[in-house]
């Protein structure tokens, strides 16, 4: 329960954008379009952040950890709510970002098994479903500000988990500062396929050279040579993170397509998303608390099976009702992906690349959370 409180908010403050696009944009002056970079820096933020902090957690535990996440999270909330421009708000999307990466660190590395991460996934599942509708509420109620501040509720958690690490002791060891810089510039690069492609991935191109050649020279550095010799690693972080990026695109260009299509009211688009993803992530518990019994094959075929097919309903239908099963199949796709995959990823290395495995595999799932809304905005919304 406190794990998923410690991790899930984040999910909320990730998805609270997706109604509130526009009066964010005549708040801060910019198009539409522009302001996704609320939405892309923070996904970008949880993308780069989530391996380096689970490295911080590694070397020195979980109390510095969980007070840095913790500053983090309440200094980047403080920024956007006082932001006058777009940048300023940006930074504090960032902070607020890598704070709740340092805090999903943390809360995946104590799971300990599927279920426990089945329960993190469905509660950011929960919130992240309630997200949409929860930020339109409070941008009509009060300010889409008030909005951007719900992953704050996370810090509650704080002293409870705390108290139960106070005994853990970290690993130790070195900092790969190098090998998380290049990793970090390649997430960057990725993030940025959608919106220049060329130079992205000019850059991505030349920063995989750098990256395999620093791997080469430090083995056992921030990208652990043994995980990249891991097809159960490999397979597991490409598939979630394919999962994930099908879930935030649908995320993003269905209120649009339930709009142009279907002719949906505001109200009635975010009342169907918060159902429709409730269901899919309490059906994501129940293939996470079966995991162990299906085995890995049978959990891999149905999420893949089922990531399918919300993006041939997304592309195809024209009905609401099935535009919103798609973006629920997606949903139910990205978090059975999250809560299982990740424990496979993480029973691949050894012991004492168990927190790195998780790190790099939530890179994975996070770039998901940065290319969906690129996808989108090249697709819909620009």
């Amino acid at each position: 329960m406190w794990l998923a409180l410690l991790a899930a908010p984040v999910a909320a403050g990730a998805n609270a954008p997706v109604l509130i696009l526009p009066d964010m944009a005549r708040s801060l002056g910019v198009g539409t379009a522009t302001a996704t970079w609320m939405v892309t820096a923070f996904a970008w933020a949880m993308a780069a952040g989530t391996p380096l902090l689970a490295a911080l957690l590694r070397r020195y535990g979980f109390q510095p950890l969980l007070r840095l996440s913790t500053a983090l999270v309440l200094g980047g909330t403080a920024l956007v709510a006082l932001a006058p421009w777009l940048p300023v708000a940006l930074v504090g999307r960032v902070g607020q970002s890598l704070g709740g990466a340092g805090l999903v660190a943390a809360a995946m590395n104590l799971a300990g098994s599927a279920r426990r991460m089945g329960v993190i996934s469905s509660g950011f599942g929960v919130l992240g479903a309630a997200g949409p509708l929860l930020g339109a509420t409070l941008t009509d109620a009060v300010s889409w500000r008030l909005a951007f501040g719900v992953s704050a509720v996370a810090v509650l958690a704080v002293p409870v988990v705390a108290r139960y690490t106070r005994g853990t002791k970290p690993g130790g060891g070195g900092f790969d500062a190098r090998g998380a810089a290049l990793l970090i510039a390649l997430a960057t690069s990725l993030i940025l396929l959608p919106t220049a492609p060329l130079p992205a991935l000019a850059a991505a191109l030349l920063t995989i050279v750098v990256l395999a050649l620093h791997i080469r020279r430090r083995p056992e550095g921030f990208v652990p040579v043994q995980l990249l010799r891991s097809p159960l690693f490999l397979f597991s972080a490409a598939l979630g993170g394919t999962l994930s990026t099908t879930y935030f695109t649908l995320l993003f260009t269905v209120p649009s397509l339930l709009r142009d299509r279907a002719d949906w009211s505001k109200g009635a688009i975010g009342t169907g998303q918060l159902v429709t993803l409730l269901t899919a992530s309490a059906l994501s518990w129940l293939l996470a608390a079966s995991a162990v019994r299906l085995g890995r094959t049978v959990v891999r075929a149905v999420l893949i099976s089922v990531g399918a097919a919300a993006i041939t309903t997304a592309v195809f239908a024209t009905s609401g009702v099935l535009l919103l099963l798609a973006a629920g199949a997606a949903a139910f796709a990205a978090t059975g992906a999250n809560a299982t995959l990740s424990m496979h990823a993480a029973s691949a290395p050894t012991p004492t690349h168990r927190p790195t495995a998780i790190g790099l595999f939530a890179l994975s799932y996070q770039l998901g959370g940065a290319f969906g809304p690129g996808v989108a905005t090249v697709l819909v919304l620009g």
